[in-house]
């Protein structure tokens, strides 16, 4: 079988994450598959599926697409975008469309695929229109649809174009019937990951060396907030939380992660967090790492992961990640997150974007090793029987079967 991956940029977000996972998993399970990977931009998620055998090329997005968004995009298209106007909508009316989608169009049919398989919102929309009428298309979605102003009237119009719809978790499926019935199939599959890779045991990052900070002292906790810079991933939370526990709680913290998009207003800057933690007073106490290659390093070194989202949570790759790792993990309790942890059994929850309760779950494992032992070790136990990778790909590689026929 021959199955082509659409994604819309180069960099490592959640979704490009879940992706490496799906193409590492269906190398090892399928080995006698063809897969091929197409980014709307460079960066290192290409060179990472070319290390697995994934063929990886670049169709670079017009600016016009790179930036448009539901974040203050409003005037961009609006909510009645209708269908003859969808290509100058996707473009705020640029006049690019035509040559991008011949661009893609073609790399379609030189690979010739069995199953498209579109990664990301910009490239559902582009997958209806780009790949042969006869290839099916599968859309891996990660968000939610229904309230985004620009982007769900745009699927709307080309839902009838999808196969099947995956979701990364029953919230999300429920929000795509909602948006889209009868018109869209929709399945949910919960996303894999290494349990080999991120597992207890194994290496550790120094944190503070990559934050530019000096060693921290013997017996502070170390607090850890794995994020792209997306604004509603609860950075400011996290901060604040920070900035409200004792004195009797030695700590540091660390913001793990950068900005990914190149959407107009949908993420912070590095400066803009910096001035936040100056204005709350912990500036001395937080480190901003940037990106980090390796995450399952990086969460080893921590003894407490933070997840802050203030917006229902898709699904939370980074707590399923930590949750292997052996880590106690704090939960915003909403959307697919919360479908994932069991409050006080493998994880402790909190309200999304209540910092007060968020510091008191921090203050409450800081003092407990205890308890951070014992949700460590629930966590790594949930996340091999619910989270493999092995599963991950058996639910896509039936997909794929069922929609390519020939390999049933």
């Amino acid at each position: 079988m021959r199955i082509l991956y659409l994604n819309p940029n180069g960099t490592i977000g959640g979704a490009e994450a879940s992706l490496l996972h799906l193409l590492a998993a269906l190398r090892a399970a399928e080995p006698q598959w063809t897969l091929s990977l197409i980014a709307g931009a460079e960066g290192p998620l290409l060179s990472r599926a070319e290390a697995m055998g994934v063929s990886a090329g670049v169709i670079p997005f017009p600016r016009a697409i790179q930036q448009l968004g539901d974040a203050g995009a409003g005037s961009a298209t609006g909510t009645g975008v209708r269908r003859p106007a969808f290509l100058a909508s996707l473009l705020s009316g640029g006049v690019q469309a035509p040559a991008y989608l011949g661009q893609l169009r073609r790399a379609v049919r030189e690979f010739s695929p069995h199953v498209v398989h579109s990664n990301g919102f910009k490239m559902h929309l582009l997958s209806a229109y780009a790949p042969l009428p006869d290839v099916p298309v599968v859309w891996h979605v990660h968000d939610y649809v229904r309230e985004r102003p620009v982007t769900a009237p745009l699927l709307r119009f080309c839902a009838s174009q999808c196969s099947t719809a995956v979701a990364n978790s029953n919230s999300v499926a429920e929000d795509l019937r909602s948006a889209f019935a009868p018109s869209l199939n929709v399945e949910a599959i919960y996303n894999g990951i290494d349990t080999e890779a991120f597992a207890p045991n194994g290496p550790s990052l120094d944190l503070d060396r990559a934050a530019g900070l000096p060693p921290l002292d013997k017996g502070a906790i170390r607090v850890g907030f794995l994020a792209t810079f997306a604004r509603w991933k609860g950075h400011e939370v996290f901060l604040r939380a920070l900035s409200m526990l004792g004195p009797e709680t030695p700590f540091r913290g660390y913001v793990v992660g950068g900005p990914i998009y190149q959407t107009n207003g949908s993420q912070h800057t590095l400066t803009e967090l910096q001035n936040l933690a100056r204005t709350l007073g912990v500036n001395d106490k937080v480190g901003f790492t940037g990106f980090i290659d390796d995450p399952a390093a990086a969460i080893r070194s921590l003894d407490i992961v933070v997840h802050a989202s203030t917006k229902p949570e898709p699904f939370g790759l980074v707590i399923v990640e930590a949750m292997a790792c052996g880590k106690a993990v704090i939960v915003s309790n909403s959307g697919g997150a919360s479908e994932l942890v069991h409050d006080r059994v493998n994880a402790l929850t909190h309200e999304p974007g209540d910092a007060g309760a968020l510091a008191a779950r921090i203050q409450e494992l800081a003092g407990s090793p205890l308890l951070r032992a014992q949700l460590g070790e629930a966590a790594r136990r949930t996340a091999e029987e619910r989270f493999s990778r092995t599963r991950f790909a058996g639910e896509f590689a039936r997909i794929y079967r069922r929609l390519a026929g020939a390999w049933n």
